[in-house]
């Protein structure tokens, strides 16, 4: 217990618990604004990485070939999304079959 005693306990519990309710207002309000944006520039990325990992299936020379072949099978569980956003109806590799 602390020297002001329990109500003084319990007026501390409730100063905290609004100061991180006003915290937490605070920060969605800040971040809110920029939520779309920060999430199209995060699918951009994404898509250039799939770009750039299977680049050398599409046929396109990829000097980091060496370095992407190991993440192709983990990618591939994405890439029927991938291709479908980018407007492909079909996946563009002829040996992967994924439609």
């Amino acid at each position: 217990m602390s020297p002001t005693g329990p109500r003084g306990d319990r007026l501390l519990a409730v100063i905290g618990r609004w100061a991180r309710t006003a915290g937490d207002l605070l920060s969605e309000y800040y971040q809110a604004p920029y939520r779309r944006a920060v999430a199209q520039a995060r699918r951009d990325q994404d898509d250039l990485f799939m770009i750039l990992v299977f680049s050398d299936l599409m046929g396109v020379p990829n000097p980091a070939t060496y370095f992407t072949l190991e993440l192709q099978p983990v990618l591939l569980e994405r890439f029927h999304e991938w291709h479908t956003r980018m407007g492909m109806a079909h996946s563009p590799l002829e040996g992967l079959k994924c439609c």
